[in-house]
């Protein structure tokens, strides 16, 4: 199978370096229009140019493709309808979107500035929801969309200094699942990248010669099969290095304890049970889980009116 994004129209935030950037060239070079969204400030968030995201358009168009440029603040909602609202005016839709957009602001909890808290939580998280919620319609009225969102390590497993990039990151997973759901029938798939890069924002954690290995294009292979036409839904795609795997949440089967039983001493004395591997299902939804208990608390209330 070839992937193609001939006829589509792509939104990339964050696409003026690293990730983005090898995002946005190489959908473009695969057929899509692009929107090149970024901010032009450092991996910290501080500045702004348009220096940034107006080369890759030039590199685009050197090549044969087309694309435009994007300033955006994905953490200013205002500004996000603009840039939508940009790709509408010049090309009628907008198929796919890449949220890509991110910064840094590491110290350990004990040391972090409550404000960096708040502003790595609205880049990484409102800006995924802002950019979401403005080509939301657009891509229902099409009965056609394909997000990505842009998850982490450090937040489906943590990482020290991490706390705030880390919930983030947790969090758009979180967005991801229920907007799978609400999206099903619209034909909008959601997927989300978990991806380790050698880029500005891993520089200094990863050794050079590792760092060697860990190219943006190697991540990107992974990104683009989460937006095209056949992409899966709801999947977790790790990707670093040249190694890919799908990182799934699941629940253990777990027990259940009749009323006179549910003291905190038994749920104690249960916690191997509780922890129990062997059997796990991924939920479809949280709905599922509430299936799934009552049917065992059925299963006990039914073996109650046997008995009499």
């Amino acid at each position: 199978m070839s992937v193609s994004f001939d006829g589509k129209v792509a939104i990339v935030t964050g696409s003026g370096n690293g990730l983005g950037r090898s995002h946005a060239l190489a959908i473009a070079a695969r057929g899509a229009k692009v929107v090149v969204n970024d901010l032009g400030g450092d991996r910290n968030g501080i500045g702004s140019s348009n220096e940034a995201a107006r080369e890759v358009v030039a590199t685009i168009e050197a090549a044969g493709g087309e694309a435009i440029a994007s300033e955006a603040n994905v953490a200013d909602y205002a500004e996000v309808e603009s840039m939508v609202d940009q790709a509408m005016d010049k090309w009628g839709r907008v198929d796919i979107l890449i949220n890509n957009a991110g910064i840094l602001r590491d110290k350990s909890f004990a040391k972090m500035d409550l404000d960096d808290f708040r502003l790595v939580m609205d880049v990484h998280l409102m800006g995924s929801v802002n950019c979401c919620k403005a080509v939301w319609e657009i891509m229902k009225e099409q009965n056609y969309g394909r997000i990505v969102m842009t998850t982490s390590p450090s937040g489906l497993f943590g990482n020290f200094g991490q706390t705030n990039y880390g919930a983030a990151k947790m969090a758009v997973i979180g967005l991801m699942n229920t907007l799978v759901l609400e999206g099903s029938k619209y034909n909008i798939q959601i997927n989300a990248l978990a991806p380790t890069a050698g880029t500005r924002m891993t520089e200094d954690i990863i050794p050079p010669p590792v760092l060697k290995l860990m190219t943006t294009e190697a991540v990107t292979a992974g990104a683009l099969i989460l937006c095209h036409d056949e992409a899966p839904n709801k999947m977790i795609l790790a990707a670093s290095a040249g190694g890919y795997a799908s990182v799934k949440m699941f629940e253990t089967d777990g027990i259940f304890l009749s009323p006179a039983e549910q003291r905190p001493e038994n749920v104690f004395e249960n916690l191997n049970s509780i922890n129990d591997t062997a059997i796990n299902v991924p939920l479809e939804s949280a709905g599922k889980e509430t299936e799934k208990f009552v049917s065992k608390a059925m299963a006990y209330v039914q073996s109650l009116q046997s008995s009499q």
